[in-house]
């Protein structure tokens, strides 16, 4: 049932304190909760590993591309992981056609930051011969419709895509020095975290929100993101500026954080045995 119609046109802000005073948000929410939340996976069969979140309205696609490459010189040991967050301008009218804006870029830093933080892929499990072969992992990120909340819906499709993904199995060829990929045989990556990221709205300096949606974000004072990993463990605070949060306020995020790791860790677990060969 909507309420006030007009004043959310006119004075959007007051138009939500209305809300939050009853603590309640405009779409039925209660501050705390999460919008519906969907995946699956395999949807790309192009792809070596693919997943489609969805959070609300906000949809997501991450397509995971495996290709070999020489390993860098200082880690012969390790292959490579590379994200891409892309906001196309087919997702919302706030994004232009071109090369990737403010949001794009600071949303591919942030997975980056994820994967190297959650340590969710040791990157030695990706060599295949030292020195000589290695695997890259290319993960795009697409978001398909844009509500809000992009890097919780972009870290989940992440993860789930990364469970999702099949490499061949690779050796060399002693005699001739040729990598020999054998296509029949394959084998799933050894995932050894599972970073989850929760992000809240500040509002008027000192009221959170969970899950914020598009709206939200641009009446927000600021907004901060928390990732744990299995064990509940702390992995990174991501708060681009905005308002100050108090150590006991930061303590309520990392609270709700843990128990989201939950809810999102079932969802895969669900998603991945429904799929599994009897």
């Amino acid at each position: 049932r909507r309420r006030f119609p007009r004043l959310r046109t006119v004075e959007p802000l007051e138009y939500y304190r209305r809300f939050l005073k009853e603590n309640c948000r405009p779409d039925g929410r209660e501050l705390g909760e999460f919008r519906a939340t969907t995946v699956n996976i395999g949807s790309i069969t192009t792809a070596d590993g693919s997943a489609l979140v969805k959070l609300g309205n906000t949809t997501v696609i991450c397509g995971v591309k495996a290709e070999l490459a020489a390993p860098a010189v200082d880690a012969a040991n390790k292959g490579y992981i590379v994200p891409n967050v892309e906001l196309p301008s087919l997702c919302s009218t706030r994004f232009r056609s071109g090369p990737p804006g403010e949001e794009a870029q600071a949303a591919s830093q942030f997975i980056a930051d994820v994967i190297e933080n959650s340590q969710i892929i040791a990157k030695e499990d990706l060599c295949v011969a030292n020195g000589k072969l290695a695997w890259v992992l290319y993960c795009d990120i697409i978001c398909l419709d844009y509500d809000g909340n992009i890097l919780d819906a972009s870290a989940f499709a992440l993860l789930a895509a990364l469970k999702n993904v099949q490499l061949p199995s690779v050796t060399i060829n002693e005699e001739t020095g040729l990598s020999e990929v054998n296509l029949k045989q394959k084998n799933p990556l050894i995932i050894r975290k599972h970073p989850v990221a929760t992000s809240f709205a500040i509002f008027d300096d000192t009221l959170l929100i969970v899950d914020p949606t598009a709206e939200e974000e641009d009446l927000a004072t600021g907004t901060v993101t928390i990732v744990t990993d299995d064990e509940g463990r702390l992995c990174s605070v991501h708060k681009p500026g905005g308002s100050p949060l108090t150590g006991a306020k930061l303590q309520d995020c990392i609270t709700r954080a843990v128990t989201r790791h939950k809810e999102v860790k079932k969802l895969i677990d669900k998603v991945i045995k429904s799929i599994k060969p009897k």
